[in-house]
């Protein structure tokens, strides 16, 4: 026979079993804090930022939806907002789509020259 045949040998009580659950299970609860302070609570304060400057749109301030539109809110509803962009152009959104709300008169003028 080439190979011998392997023997498992009789092992004893094991010293220290709970130090090595609780060393193999360290890593993973150190990681449930370092999650919740670098991605779980900066989403939240974002996420609260949002819901606050969604709450706070009024009548006259720019606005940029999630599809990259910028115009001037002309009306607010409950859950809608009728945005302005151009003249004759008037849209109705979603609040919740709106990424950002500028409020009214913080805009620069433009660089045009008269020619």
């Amino acid at each position: 026979m080439l190979i011998s045949p392997a023997y498992a040998q009789a092992a004893g009580a094991a010293p220290g079993g709970g130090a090595a659950f609780l060393n193999a299970i360290m890593p993973f609860l150190l990681i449930i804090p370092i999650f919740y302070f670098l991605l779980i609570r900066p989403q939240q304060r974002r996420l609260k930022q949002h819901r606050e400057m969604i709450s706070n749109v009024k009548k006259g301030d720019t606005v940029v939806t999630a599809g990259g539109l910028i115009g001037k809110v002309a009306k607010v509803t409950d859950d809608e907002v009728e945005v302005e962009l151009a003249a004759s152009t008037k849209v109705r959104v979603v609040k919740s789509t709106l990424s950002e709300v500028r409020a009214a008169g913080t805009g620069k003028p433009a660089n045009d020259t008269a020619a």
